[in-house]
């Protein structure tokens, strides 16, 4: 039976480096029924949440935490920190109730076209996700730099070591659930 697989980008655009290290985890990860949550959402606004409650974008987005088993978040580095997109995603699901990511198994990727792969992000992705109660994969971390030369035509994972370290995060993964 498909395991439900929810991926996370902290990037809106297309050709994410981040969005391909996501697709290849879920690859590796096997049988799974895979979807990409949408977070292009409205920014978090208490005004906002008190003329209309939770917006439907938001709503759709606790709606896919609900679904999945495990979730695997790939996380850019914008100016040494995580994306505006995963704090708007993470302030938004934190007004609703429920607990959605409490006890969920996550795992932590991160791709960068600089030489530090995304680390800073993580680290204060990591840190951000600590009022939430998630069950985050401690390591290996998976640290893509160069990600930029690290994918051929088809969009795999060429970079063996990236390669080997998603590999056993997925298998980590997998004994959460």
């Amino acid at each position: 039976m498909a395991i439900e697989l929810l991926g996370v980008c902290g990037s809106l655009r297309k050709g994410s480096y981040n969005r391909k290290l996501m697709f290849e985890a879920a690859r590796v990860f096997g049988d799974a029924e895979y979807r990409e949550a949408d977070l292009n959402l409205p920014l978090f606004n208490e005004d906002l949440e008190e003329e209309v409650g939770i917006p439907e974008p938001v709503q759709r987005l606790a709606g896919d935490l609900k679904w999945a088993k495990a979730v695997i978040i790939g996380s850019p580095e914008y100016n040494k920190s995580l994306t505006g997109v995963l704090k708007n995603a993470l302030d938004w699901t934190s007004r609703v109730k429920g607990g959605l990511w409490r006890d969920k198994p996550v795992a932590v990727v991160g791709a960068s076209p600089g030489r530090a792969g995304a680390d800073r992000s993580q680290f204060a992705l990591r840190l951000a996700l600590v009022p939430f109660r998630p069950k985050v994969i401690p390591g290996p971390e998976v640290l893509l730099a160069h990600a930029d030369e690290a994918f051929d035509e088809n969009g795999r994972l060429t970079d063996e070591r990236t390669l080997k370290s998603l590999i056993e995060v997925m298998e980590q993964l997998k004994a959460l659930i």
